[in-house]
């Protein structure tokens, strides 16, 4: 799996998920659990990923979206 967006906003997230979900493209968020315990420090952000095969279809869909996104 590769990283595609890393943010704290939890809006920006489910916005993120929710378009690829519509593209059928599978996505998972890491961190979220040790994000949240850190507190408001806000040192650790949740990421956001998708498969290999997947990562040019969902950073040009997350793109389109004028969403900040990663390309590994």
């Amino acid at each position: 799996m590769k990283e595609i967006l890393r943010t704290n906003d939890l809006v920006t997230i489910s916005f993120a998920r929710a378009l690829l979900d519509d593209a059928g493209i599978a996505n998972e968020v890491f961190d979220q659990h040790t994000s949240a315990i850190e507190g408001g420090v806000w040192a650790i952000q949740r990421r956001v990923l998708v498969l290999d095969e997947d990562v040019d279809e969902a950073v040009e869909i997350l793109t389109q979206a004028d969403m900040d996104v990663r390309r590994p």
